[in-house]
């Protein structure tokens, strides 16, 4: 019923963009739109492309989770976690986890 209701009053806004007297600066919305969005979410297959283009080989996934884990980093759910591995965790060689933390700070994870 209350969407159904009719406005008491409408006030009516014209805005003016560009420049001069009484106009809203297109340059300062724009700064204010870009602090305001959100940081680009980086990816495994991200950091991945990234090892195999600088370095010339590839990492599993696994282990770019290792890393994360080992430096605290924040990790998301995954929907087919499992509460019990059936195999231990592999971790990687020193050259993988140098090369997945260049990676990290190339992306300014860390």
């Amino acid at each position: 019923m209350l969407s159904h209701k009719k406005p008491d009053s409408v006030i009516n806004v014209k805005v003016e963009f560009g420049e001069g007297e009484g106009k809203v600066p297109l340059d300062n919305i724009a700064k204010r739109a870009a602090a305001y969005k959100p940081k680009e979410r980086v990816t495994y297959k991200m950091i991945k492309e990234y090892i195999e283009a600088k370095y010339g080989f590839k990492v599993h996934t696994a282990y770019i989770a290792e890393v994360k884990r080992e430096l605290g980093l924040p990790m998301y759910d995954a929907p087919n976690a499992v509460e019990e591995l059936k195999q231990p965790r592999k971790h990687p060689t020193a050259e993988k986890v140098e090369a997945i933390k260049d990676a990290l700070k190339h992306y300014k994870i860390i």
